[in-house]
């Protein structure tokens, strides 16, 4: 009896635990990342705020009040006794009202962006790779042509062409629309994000087309896509159902990265002056207007810059967890 009540135990000990899916291993193994963890904290309350900033700013956006300019923080609005957080701008308009609309504008102008470069340098990635001969021909080609412009300065250029002649050229109102309620700014104004969307976006496909192609030529030659092939599967078939699902993990980790490149160059583009002008408020045309009075105000920098630089360090580590996560070698 005592043989049989001790082999109880030992046999629960062998038996199998419930095989857990792909996805779940890989949101176990992010959680162990505390900073990751912590960022995606962080994220998530500043997209928070910027998606309520009509609802929890405690001013209109662009309230101008003279008698009220470069005030500092924690000061009181001598007309109405409201109190400013971060004080105030140079034009009097509260900095933590414009802080939190900059954020909904520059977080959408970065989600938006990379959302575009992932769509279109994994499209052109898995017709390269999945392919080859002339198609993988010519989109190398435009990917080493595209490679070699130099960004910042193309970027400039073409942002202050189209952003500066904004009117004279008219986007579908399919685009205009979901951009102006997304970033709750006027149909004018929406031109403006929405053409630096595509100039931000029109060089920054590369990096996924290349990662997507090399993925692509290591999975097409796996035995399983031969036996896709050999059972008449179709290439669309093919490509959508084993290729793109098992090239598509390290494109998560370069999408979170992708996110803080996109960032910043909207940040400096904006700030440079040739991005999205004022009155949209952005981090980076507020970092601008913030430099002209940082001697005598030092504090202004520091209100768009220190949101720039947490979402910046978030993003990063995020990548860096996702990267342990979907890392094969880190499965025990």
């Amino acid at each position: 009896m005592a043989t049989t009540t001790s082999a109880i135990p030992e046999a629960a000990e062998r038996t199998p635990r419930r095989s857990e899916g792909q996805w779940v291993v890989v949101f176990r193994r992010f959680r162990r990342h505390r900073l990751a963890m912590l960022s995606l904290g962080i994220l998530i309350v500043i997209f928070s705020a910027s998606i309520l900033a009509p609802w929890i700013a405690p001013f209109p956006r662009d309230d101008i009040g003279l008698n009220r300019t470069n005030l500092p923080p924690l000061s009181v609005d001598p007309a109405n006794g409201k109190l400013h957080i971060l004080g105030t701008d140079h034009l009097g308009r509260d900095f933590f009202t414009r802080v939190i609309y900059a954020a909904r504008v520059s977080l959408m102008v970065a989600l938006s962006v990379t959302m575009l470069v992932a769509i279109v340098g994994s499209l052109l990635g898995l017709l390269a790779g999945f392919f080859g001969g002339w198609t993988d021909n010519v989109i190398s080609r435009v990917m080493e042509f595209v490679a070699t412009i130099p960004d910042l300065p193309i970027l400039l250029i073409l942002s202050s062409i189209m952003i500066q002649n904004a009117d004279l050229i008219v986007l579908p109102s399919w685009i205009i629309g979901p951009v102006a309620w997304m970033m709750a700014v006027p149909n004018r104004e929406a031109t403006q994000v929405a053409l630096l969307i595509l100039v931000l976006a029109s060089l920054g496909w590369v990096g996924i087309a290349r990662l997507m192609r090399g993925m692509v030529l290591q999975v097409r030659e796996m035995q399983y896509i031969e036996s896709a092939r050999s059972l008449g599967g179709s290439n669309v078939w093919v490509l959508g159902r084993h290729v793109f699902p098992n090239a598509f993990p390290p494109l998560i980790v370069a999408f979170t990265l992708g996110l803080n490149a996109a960032l910043v160059s909207e940040v400096a583009i904006s700030f440079l002056g040739f991005g999205v002008q004022d009155p949209t408020p952005t981090w980076g045309n507020m970092m601008g207007f913030a430099t002209s009075y940082m001697f005598n105000h030092p504090w202004m920098p520091l209100i768009p810059g220190l949101p720039i630089f947490l979402c910046s360090l978030a993003f990063n580590f995020i990548g860096d967890g996702l990267r342990d996560a979907l890392d094969p070698r880190m499965k025990l």
